[in-house]
């Protein structure tokens, strides 16, 4: 809901530092990976007991999520760079809902499985949105120069990095936190197939 109006702002100081990063021969494909890596270790943070502690690994993981691509703007963009960054966010955000699953079986596992799936739904609503703006030639940059197609919606990648910083600081709401974004994501799922329609209902090509 939120990134079209934050590209703006972040992007300059991201690009910048895309430049510089660049020049010291680092890849935007490594930053990527290292965003994962960094997201990965977040999650297995929480996992084992320390939920605060996991909020540095997973801020600066979510930066390099942005840097990759400022990267990628100063070099070279492919398309597997966007096929990596995509995947490896999906990763990402499933295995923190996971290890908040992990952190208390118990009180945790309905409202995760539900998160999960959520994500899951929400996930690919986005992913076949983008294959059928590509069949037809779309193109944005709303939200910034992207390999694929990004669709506006309810949740986005800030809401969702938001969620896990409260998440973070207050593993105890995670049920009922879960619950609620999880509901709100079968909305924005929801609301682009609805879009969909609307725009692919009669096409051909």
């Amino acid at each position: 809901m939120f990134d079209a109006r934050i590209r703006p702002l972040i992007d300059p100081i991201l690009n910048a530092q895309g430049r510089s990063l660049a020049g010291w021969g680092i890849t935007a494909n490594a930053v990527t990976l290292a965003g994962l890596a960094l997201g990965l270790i977040a999650a297995a943070m929480i996992a084992l007991g320390a939920p605060g502690w996991a909020l540095v690994p997973l801020l600066v993981s979510r930066l390099a999520d942005g840097l990759d691509g400022a990267v990628a703007r100063a070099t070279q963009t492919s398309d597997f760079g966007g096929y990596l960054d995509i995947t490896s966010d999906f990763l990402f955000y499933g295995a923190v809902a996971l290890a908040f699953v992990w952190l208390d079986p118990a009180a945790n596992a309905a409202a995760g499985a539900f998160l999960l799936c959520s994500f899951y739904f929400n996930g690919a609503s986005f992913l076949g949105f983008a294959i059928l703006a590509e069949k037809h030639e779309m193109r944005t940059d709303v939200r910034g120069v992207k390999s694929l197609y990004f669709t506006g919606g309810l949740l986005e990648g800030f809401e969702t990095i938001a969620f896990f910083v409260i998440l973070c600081l207050a593993p105890a709401w995670f049920a009922p936190l879960a619950w609620g974004f999880g509901a709100l994501c079968f909305v924005t799922g929801v609301s682009r197939i609805l879009l969909a329609r609307q725009v692919f209902g009669e096409r051909r090509k």
